[in-house]
């Protein structure tokens, strides 16, 4: 046995796939399918060379797994935020971001902005919320309206990548 300790992520390459899945099932939003097509690439010298793979994994999903995945996020401050039924993850996201302190006025806005977005795109707003104000995150949503379907289905996974990296980094980090 080597006297250097073993990382968390060494650990993890080394689980069987059931255990490694489980591990990671909270990094991509109830889409348990990415690790455990991730799980192959393993061992993983770097927390970057496990985020790279997942990401590679949904690269080469179908464009229904991919549209799946976008609608397993909840909406911001939500119904599933307001019914208390959000991941751990997401409601320390939403925490963060201060969607927990909005005012009526604020809150209305933002359903209004979801609303609007889930209308036209058919899929929830997503974003990495990390290090952003409430008023950011709303801003954004207006931005984002004005995009074509496309561009916007693509953003949206560009930001599940970025979700996932602040995820795996507080898991593994």
């Amino acid at each position: 046995m080597s006297s250097m300790q073993e990382t968390p992520l060494a650990t993890l390459s080394a689980q069987p796939r059931d255990v490694f899945v489980a591990q990671l099932a909270g990094i991509f939003e109830h889409s348990p399918w990415i690790p455990e097509r991730a799980w192959a690439a393993r061992p993983f010298a770097s927390i970057d060379a496990l985020h790279a793979a997942m990401l590679a994994v949904l690269d080469a999903a179908s464009a229904e797994e991919k549209l799946g995945l976008i609608r397993a996020h909840p909406e911001l401050a939500g119904k599933e935020a307001a019914a208390g039924t959000l991941t751990a993850a997401s409601t320390g996201e939403q925490r963060g971001a201060g969607l927990d302190q909005c005012s009526a006025d604020e809150l209305a806005r933002l359903r209004q902005l979801n609303a609007a977005y889930q209308a036209r795109f058919g899929f929830p707003f997503v974003i990495a919320v990390k290090g952003l104000s409430r008023y950011q995150i709303m801003d954004a949503v207006e931005t984002r309206l004005a995009h074509d379907v496309q561009t916007e289905f693509q953003t949206c996974l560009t930001e599940i990548g970025k979700i996932a990296r602040f995820r795996l980094d507080a898991l593994l980090a």
